[in-house]
Formats: structure tokens, C-alpha cells, sequence
């Protein structure tokens, strides 16, 4: 439940913020902010919170996570708030719209925090109403750099229902009392419901790398046949005399195990042929046996790591820290300007996912635009087998082997934007950018991959929708 606005007005009566300084902005999450003040001795971290259904302002007395790099509505505050001292802190009549004025150096700043479930919003104008920056862009209602916002003559509603201050558990001051209460039942932001959130996810992308890692202990058992394929060359060469263009089935003895056997041929070439035949599929079991395992082992320590960093979530104790956390696991701790930039101007459409970046071009024109300036040599291409559709790119990480889930991420992503969609699931091949070969004169961004390797991937909604959330926008 977000505040109403009485409690905002008891808030603002127990922090008495005017002539406190802004020493520092950090914003622990996207929609989550804090304030550190001084006075006379005296500092206080102001919480403020633009999370649907938890909308508020108050001190918080837990300790404030860091970033590893900071978001861009904090580094606007540093840049031009902080330093500040507040003149005056108070609500706009009784819509939880709070304003706060800054006074920083020659320039003064109107800061205003809009509590709003449904619509919530930071806000920082000039004393004229031109917007300077805003915590979330909103540009059809005007709040951008450069846009309009004065509240006090566009948004003054009075509220019709009544509101009373809630009678909460505990010792200490209303603030104190409302920071316990959102860190313990605060709906999605208390902590309960952030561990709730952490176990779902967590054991949603674990339930899934266990179901990969099963199909994938599957096919180790078929491709560990490459010693019988390399046996049935050997008895082919060894009865050449009895076998004949036209033969469907070799009867003989195994001298290996002393057996008698029948080995399928292939009626339309030579036994010569044949034997060489079984000898390329003993040699390609034994490559892909290799690969196999290697992605198993992957695997199995990419599970491990989701293990361990689920129960590191569920001892945390701060639910600032574990939101922080939670959305670092789901996307980058921050974007750089560069990157942002690199982002805009990229064909295709890009996801996020932890610290890997996957491309997807969604036509022949973005296909071969992407393959021409935005990949390397080293960067992973997936397509999907017997159908039309977009290639996929994993960029790639120096020192780093591509994860299991991230393959897979890419794989879904290859068939979600493939004609076979419909099938919910496709063979794929994926090879390193270096091993594709375009077609002389052939259509645009048409390749020949060599080196490929294979993958079989079912479309999974869950996965589908986490991949959406890690869509960069543009």
C-alpha cells in the first residue's frame, strides 16, 4: 500500500528537511531512490520509492546498496542537485505531490516527487517549470528534458475519500515505524514477497537448465556409439567380397564381441563408400561427444552458480539490498552512455541478459547489416534448421565460454522469430562468425556455415517472457 497523504504530511513533520544539505543521490534500483542529508551534526538517508502499490518518502534506517555503476536520473542529481540545501519540503495540499526546493550555489531548483501508484514520477524543473531531468520519461505528459511541469496549476485535484494514518506495530516515530513496515509486509517490496520473487525465478531457470541437462545426457548415450560405428566399417572392409551395389543388409560375424550381426547399407553406393560412410559418422559421434560433455560440465556449474546465488538471496536480511540483487541477476547493473548509443543505433532488436548481449535481425536487410558492422569473428550465429527466420548473435565476452542458458536464450529467441514458431520447437545450428561463408552472388546475408554444431530447443513461455523484460529499447 503507498501512502496517503496524511501520512506524507506526518512524514514531513517528524524529518523537518529544511536546512538540510543533499550530500549524495544513489538510486538503488529504477524506481527506487535515496537522499542523503546533513544538518548541524546530524545526517538521515531519505528513502523515496516509486514502486507501484509501495509509492512513499521517509527515512530509512538500512543500509543503502551501491551500484556498480550509477543510473543516469542519480548522476543528474549529483551533477546538479547535490551540494543543494533544502528551503522548503511540503506536500502540494492533499496530493501527494511532494516539492522540495533546492537551493544550490546562484540556481534554484524545484524537486518534485509525485507518490502516485499508477503514475509515479521524480521531477526536476527550474523555478519557471521547464523540466531538467526526470527520473522516469513520460514525453506525452511533458516529462523530458525541456518539457513543462508545474503541478501547482495542472494537477491540484482534491482528494474525495477519506484517509486516516495508520495505527502500525512498534516503538519509535512514524518514520520508523513505515520503514519496518514496507521492509517487512510492504507487498512487493517487502521481504518476503522480494524472497517469494527470488524463488521463482530462480528455481524457474534452474527447473529449466535440469531439463536441458537431461536432453543432453540423452544424446551423450547416442553419441557414445562412435566405437560401434567405427566396428561396422571395420566388418565392411573385412567381407568387401560379399557386399554389392544394391545390398540393404550386411550379415557377419563381429570379431570385436564374436556376435553375429546385420549392418544396414545404403543400396545406392559402393561398399568402399559404405565403410567410409560409418567411419565419418564414428568420427563426427566422437566430435560431438566432446562438445556434449564439455556442455554438460557448463552445464552443471551454471546450475551450481544459480544454487549458490539463490541461497546467498534468501539469508539477505535488507530488502533494498535484495532488490538491488534481484534486478542485477535479470539485467545490467548499468549502461553505459556509449553502449546506450551503440544500442540506438544498431539494426534488429537486442536483449540483455545478465552481462551478455544477443542481436537478433529480423530480416534478410538486418541479417546482412548486422553480419557487415555490428559482429565479430568471434560472436556466436544461431539459425534454425529447415525453416526461414532471423539470425541470432551472441556477442562475445573475452575469457569467456558461452553459458548453457544463454545458448538456450538465443536458441528460443531463433525460433520465436522462425516460420517454424508454430511447431514450438526446431533443430538448430549455431557456429562462431568466422566460420560463415557468404554466397557469391547470392541473396542478401545468405551463409554457409561450417564448423556448426547442433541444438534442439523447445519454446518455453516462462523463458520467453523474461527475455522481453531484457529487451533494449530504443
Amino acid at each position: 500500500m503507498s501512502l496517503n497523504w496524511k501520512e506524507i504530511n506526518l512524514i514531513l513533520e517528524e524529518l523537518e528537511l529544511t536546512g538540510f544539505q543533499i550530500q549524495k543521490a544513489v538510486q538503488t534500483a529504477f524506481d527506487v531512490l535515496c537522499l542523503k542529508l546533513y544538518c548541524k551534526g546530524k545526517g538521515k538517508n531519505l528513502l523515496i520509492a516509486l514502486t507501484s502499490g509501495a509509492c512513499r518518502l521517509h527515512e530509512t534506517f538500512s543500509v543503502i546498496p551501491k551500484r556498480d555503476r550509477p543510473l543516469r536520473f542519480a548522476e543528474f542529481l549529483n551533477s546538479r542537485v547535490v551540494n543543494g540545501w533544502i528551503e522548503e519540503a511540503v506536500q502540494l495540499e492533499d496530493n501527494r505531490i511532494v516539492r522540495l526546493t533546492v537551493k544550490n550555489k546562484d540556481e534554484r531548483l524545484f524537486f518534485y516527487l509525485r507518490l502516485w501508484s499508477n503514475a509515479a514520477n521524480a521531477i526536476v524543473t527550474d523555478t519557471d517549470g521547464r523540466v531538467l531531468d526526470a527520473m522516469r520519461r513520460l514525453p506525452k505528459r511533458g516529462e523530458i528534458t525541456g518539457g513543462f511541469y508545474q503541478p501547482e496549476t495542472t494537477e491540484m485535484k482534491s482528494a474525495s475519500k477519506h484517509y486516516d494514518v495508520r495505527e502500525l506495530d512498534g516503538q519509535g516515530s512514524f518514520n520508523e515505524k513505515i520503514d519496518r513496515f514496507y521492509a517487512e509486509q510492504g507487498g512487493a517490496f517487502s521481504l518476503e514477497a522480494l524472497q517469494e520473487q527470488a524463488k521463482k525465478t530462480f528455481e524457474s531457470k534452474m527447473n529449466r537448465l535440469a531439463a536441458s541437462l537431461e536432453r543432453l545426457a540423452e544424446k551423450e548415450a547416442d553419441f557414445a556409439n562412435a566405437e560401434r560405428f567405427k566396428q561396422y566399417g571395420d566388418i565392411i572392409l573385412a567381407n568387401i567380397a560379399a557386399v554389392h551395389v544394391g545390398d540393404t543388409w550386411l550379415e557377419a560375424d563381429n570379431f570385436y564381441t564374436g556376435e553375429r550381426i546385420r549392418i544396414a547399407l545404403d543400396p545406392r553406393i559402393s561398399p568402399q563408400a559404405q565403410s567410409e560412410r560409418y567411419y565419418t559418422q564414428a568420427r563426427k559421434a566422437k566430435s560431438g561427444l566432446a562438445d556434449l560433455r564439455a556442455e554438460l560440465a557448463a552445464g552443471k556449474e551454471e546450475l551450481s552458480r544459480l544454487e549458490a546465488t539463490l541461497s546467498s538471496l534468501l539469508v539477505e536480511s535488507n530488502p533494498l539490498v535484495l532488490r538491488n540483487k534481484l534486478q542485477t541477476n535479470n539485467r545490467p547493473s548499468g549502461i553505459s552512455v556509449q553502449t546506450a548509443r551503440e544500442d540506438q543505433k544498431r539494426p534488429g532488436i537486442s536483449f540483455r541478459r545478465g552481462d551478455w548481449l544477443l542481436i537478433v535481425g529480423r530480416d534478410a536487410k538486418e541479417n546482412d547489416a548486422l553480419l557487415r558492422h555490428y559482429v565479430k569473428g568471434g560472436d556466436l550465429w544461431l539459425h534454425v534448421r529447415d525453416f526461414a527466420g532471423s539470425y541470432v548473435f551472441i556477442k562475445q565476452r573475452k575469457g569467456k565460454s558461452y553459458p548453457l542458458d544463454i545458448l538456450l536464450d538465443a536458441g528460443a529467441l531463433a525460433v520465436f522469430y522462425s516460420k517454424g514458431r508454430s511447431n514450438a520447437e526446431a533443430d538448430l545450428f549455431y557456429t562462431p562468425v568466422k566460420f560463415l561463408r557468404r554466397v557469391k552472388d547470392g541473396p542478401k546475408g545468405l551463409v554457409i556455415p561450417t564448423h556448426e554444431k547442433n541444438l534442439h530447443v523447445k519454446l518455453d513461455k516462462d523463458r520467453l517472457k523474461e527475455l522481453e523484460n531484457c529487451r533494449v529499447e530504443k
